[in-house]
């Protein structure tokens, strides 16, 4: 049998370690240890790891009350109980040692099955003591790994939705559908993209494509622009929601002329012959989040269609604006007349260019 009850009996006379040894020599569950100076008795004590620490009351240079405040100071046994060995009963002496720390008080030698109860009743104890300490620091470590994986998944729900619609589905809001009056959407493309993506290895691509929708990203969340997702060398962001806001075509004027330049940027450096196109169109769109395990926010309605017609129609380094757009701008940007443009299910509607801030 594996020895569960550890024992370290500290004393100056060899006569009393025997003894005790004796005792407790028929119990197989019992581990003995033996310190004779008050000096080393510590480091044994952290050494051997006991579960209950035996110390006479007077030993050479010491007495047991300053022993048993050495045993509570020391992290390895502050908690150990600690029975104290007495020639004699002592209440004054006993009151004492408990109020410093002692567990227990025996007249030594105590009857063997004194000893040997006592001796279990407080290892038992200890044991207890260390296993619910265990326990405890396991569920701490559980919950701070929930608490990281927790931190973690919130991370990631915020990279993909608004904050604010993230933040509602963590408050269990299961569906999330809402109509904006006013809003402006932009749509971007990479005009021969799809061209230089057939002559470069694809870890290339990706590579080039997260440098530069990145820098989007970036812009963006300084503007307080909401991107609502790539589709392939596309980008798409609205501005005026989650929270409404009266600037939105000044906020996304500023964001598409401030794309333009970054691009030109990246493509400077990196000797890019492609373009960056992009459309504008403000109005009511409906807004929500679709699906169950991966999650979208997205956008619906005329508003968002015509956004795209914008960027289809436009010109390569171009921001193309509609009507509706350029007169919520008003003179605060200057612009270049584009003439009429035709389109599918529209009609003729004249739009422009944005050139930049008035």
């Amino acid at each position: 049998m594996e020895p569960v009850h550890r024992v370290l009996l500290v004393d100056d006379q060899a006569m009393i370690g025997e003894a005790v040894r004796r005792l407790l020599a028929d119990q197989p569950d019992v581990a003995f240890e033996f310190c004779r100076e008050w000096s080393q008795a510590v480091g044994t004590a952290t050494a051997f790891r006991p579960t209950v620490i035996l110390q006479d009351l007077i030993m050479p240079g010491i007495d047991g009350l300053e022993m048993v405040g050495h045993f509570r100071r020391n992290p390895a046994t502050a908690a150990v109980p600690v029975i104290v060995l007495s020639a004699r009963e002592e209440p004054v002496v006993k009151a004492r040692l408990l109020d410093a720390g002692a567990s227990d008080y025996l007249v030594k030698l105590p009857d063997q099955v004194e000893l040997i109860a006592r001796i279990r009743v407080h290892s038992d104890g200890y044991r207890r003591l260390l296993e619910r300490n265990a326990a405890f620091t396991q569920l701490e470590q559980s919950l701070a790994e929930l608490g990281r994986e927790r931190e973690k998944s919130e991370r990631l729900l915020r990279s993909i939705l608004p904050a604010t619609i993230a933040e509602r589905l963590k408050n269990g809001e299961a569906t999330i559908a809402e109509s904006f009056a006013e809003v402006t959407v932009l749509f971007a493309d990479l005009c021969g993209f799809t061209e230089f993506s057939e002559k470069v290895d694809p870890q290339h691509v990706v590579g080039l494509l997260d440098e530069i929708f990145s820098t989007f990203d970036h812009l963006a969340n300084a503007l307080g622009v909401e991107k609502i997702k790539t589709i392939g060398d596309a980008y798409m962001a609205v501005a005026g929601l989650p929270v409404p806001r009266d600037d939105h075509a000044e906020v996304m004027a500023a964001m598409a002329l401030g794309m333009q330049e970054a691009f030109r940027g990246v493509a400077r450096t990196r000797g890019l012959s492609m373009e960056i196109r992009i459309g504008m169109h403000s109005g009511p769109v409906a807004a929500g989040v679709i699906g169950r395990q991966k999650f979208t926010y997205d956008l619906w309605g005329d508003t968002v269609n015509l956004a795209s017609r914008m960027e289809s129609h436009g010109e390569p380094s171009r921001i193309h604006v509609s009507p509706t757009t350029r007169a919520l701008l008003g003179d605060a940007f200057r612009f270049a007349d584009r003439g009429e443009v035709t389109l599918k299910g529209r009609g003729t509607l004249r739009t422009s260019f944005l050139l930049g801030r008035a």
